[in-house]
């Protein structure tokens, strides 16, 4: 036990005082507009945005049977529409999957 009002004194502050540290330059990224963004991730994994497009295709055919009163058409096109949904969402984790194995390299 140390007496009050001693200093403790550590090799690193014997040492004397570290070297001054130079500043780093950080990389110098441009900002991404909503466009660029999504042609990136539309590159990176296209069957996202196609299983999207397909999944309001067939919900808007399904909606446009059911108003016209084709019943038989429009349960067909809600049942499609969750197969598309499905496909959808594969692709969205395929594409993470695959993004995470390419990190790791």
């Amino acid at each position: 036990r140390q007496p009050r009002g001693a200093a403790v004194v550590t090799l690193a502050m014997a040492a004397g005082p570290p070297p001054p540290l130079e500043p780093r330059a950080l990389p110098a990224f441009s900002e991404e507009g909503f466009g660029e963004k999504f042609l990136r991730k539309t590159r990176e994994n296209p069957l996202v945005p196609l299983g999207c497009l397909c999944t309001a295709g067939i919900l808007t055919y399904g909606l446009i049977s059911f108003k016209r009163g084709n019943t038989r058409r429009s349960q067909l096109m809600m049942r499609a529409r969750i197969l598309a949904q499905g496909f959808t969402f594969a692709a969205l984790l395929g594409g993470m999957v695959v993004t995470a194995l390419k990190s790791r390299q």
